[in-house]
C-alpha cells in the first residue's frame, strides 16, 4: 500500500476527514472528529513509509509479539496505539484489516448518537 492507497482507503470510509492539525508534515485521519490513523508524509516520501493506528490494548500486544515491523505508537499512548512500518513484512490485507480496527475502535467510543450515524 502506497500513501495514495493509504489515503483513499481511509477517506472512503463513512464520516472520514484528512488534517495536518500537528504540522504540514503529519497527515491525520479522523471519523466524528476523532483520531484513527496518523502517518508522517516525508518518511513515505523516504521509502520509510509508517501509520499510528488505534488498537485493542490486548490484540496491540499480540500484534507486537507477532511482528517485528509493528511497534508501540510513536508519540502516541503505548497502550492504545501501535506504529504499523508498512514496507517491513506486513501484507496490504493486514493493514486493512488494522485501519479497520482502528476505525472500528474510535466508533465504538463514540457517543451512540453518532455512532448510529455510521451504521
Amino acid at each position: 500500500m502506497n500513501i495514495e492507497q493509504f489515503r483513499d482507503y481511509c477517506m472512503n470510509k463513512k464520516e472520514v476527514t484528512e488534517h495536518f492539525p500537528f504540522d504540514e508534515d503529519t497527515l491525520v485521519f479522523k471519523v466524528c472528529n476523532k483520531m484513527f490513523a496518523l502517518a508522517s508524509l516525508s518518511k513515505w516520501e523516504q521509502g520509510l513509509g509508517a501509520i499510528n493506528l488505534k488498537c485493542d490494548p490486548e490484540y496491540a500486544l499480540e500484534l507486537r509479539a507477532e511482528y517485528d515491523s509493528i511497534v508501540e505508537g510513536w508519540h502516541m499512548s503505548k497502550k492504545h496505539w501501535n506504529t504499523v512500518n508498512v514496507y517491513q513484512g506486513i501484507s496490504p490485507k493486514l493493514l486493512s484489516s488494522l485501519i479497520d480496527h482502528s476505525y472500528d475502535m474510535v466508533v465504538k467510543g463514540l457517543p451512540k448518537k453518532l455512532r448510529d450515524n455510521l451504521l
